[in-house]
């Protein structure tokens, strides 16, 4: 061999002096397989595949589309803003001083969710201005003892359609169309449905008032009688209650003051007579009506 000539032994020589760093180099002029241990004596990390090339000459992967930029362009002016217009105040319903049926019903309402204590008039005075304004402020509302449409609403959710009664439970309803048995003679008009007898002679009304009837298992009778017997200062011997201005038209039924239906109202109930709460009204009654005279109980 010549001077720049190297043996093979040299080489191994060389490769052994080296360590064991050195790497193999296999055939194909690559690394060996992942699968292969490493130089010292442990798993290799496995290699990250290369992914083929596509044998499409001239083929390049189409690019993601971006999607579009919603960041504003500084170069470009901000729009300004519309102005805010301020919210209206809410529409007032009903406020003190007013009067009718809605009164009656907000009365009811507040009834319901004891707020009201009174029985229900019609009149929006003091009693009513200070259950709507403590109504508000327990809700977080302005207290203004006004009905407006937020403090209307408020209400409407938390309760239900008062009843006719429920609207007159102090009395007042206004009197049935009469029976047409009413319409003749002297008689006492006694309709259910409004709650009210009207004293009549000849179809003209005389007077009205209000009354209550007998419980579930005590009604008063329907019908057509006649008064056969009255009695100033009554006293029940069932019952031993008080009966003044008793006037009595089947059995034991009796139209008569209720001192019980003067002090709670419709709370209560009889035990099939008609009772009368206005003292004065019955008293004059009393004076006018005579034995025979015709009752109706209707409706």
């Amino acid at each position: 061999m010549g001077k720049g000539a190297i043996s093979v032994g040299a080489v191994a020589v060389l490769v052994l002096a080296a360590g064991c760093k050195a790497a193999a180099i296999d055939t194909d002029g690559g690394r060996p397989s992942a699968s292969g241990g490493g130089g010292d004596g442990k798993p290799g990390a496995s290699a990250p595949a290369t992914p083929a090339p596509d044998p499409t000459p001239g083929r390049t992967k189409p690019s993601q589309p971006r999607e579009p930029s919603h960041a504003p362009d500084p170069s470009k002016p901000r729009e300004p803003r519309a102005p805010q217009e301020p919210q209206a105040p809410p529409k007032t319903l009903l406020a003190r001083g007013a009067h009718g049926g809605q009164v009656r019903e907000l009365q009811a309402r507040l009834r319901q969710v004891a707020w009201f204590h009174e029985n229900p008039t019609g009149t929006y005075g003091p009693a009513t201005t200070a259950a709507v304004s403590g109504f508000q402020g327990k809700r977080g509302l302005p207290r203004t003892g006004a009905v407006d449409t937020v403090t209307w609403q408020r209400l409407l959710a938390m309760t239900r359609e008062p009843t006719r009664f429920e609207r007159y439970a102090g009395g007042g309803i206004p009197p049935a169309k009469p029976d047409p048995r009413c319409l003749t003679g002297r008689v006492l008009c006694i309709a259910k449905s409004s709650r009210t007898l009207t004293w009549m002679v000849n179809g003209k009304a005389r007077s009205t008032m209000d009354v209550r009837f007998g419980a579930q298992y005590t009604p008063t009778r329907e019908g057509t009688f006649s008064v056969y017997w009255k009695s100033r200062h009554h006293v029940s011997t069932l019952f031993h209650t008080a009966m003044p201005y008793a006037m009595f038209f089947s059995g034991g039924q009796a139209v008569h003051y209720s001192s019980d239906f003067a002090a709670t109202g419709y709370g209560g109930a009889s035990h099939g007579c008609v009772n009368v709460r206005d003292e004065k009204k019955i008293a004059k009654l009393f004076g006018e009506v005579r034995k025979g005279d015709k009752v109706v109980v209707y409706k």
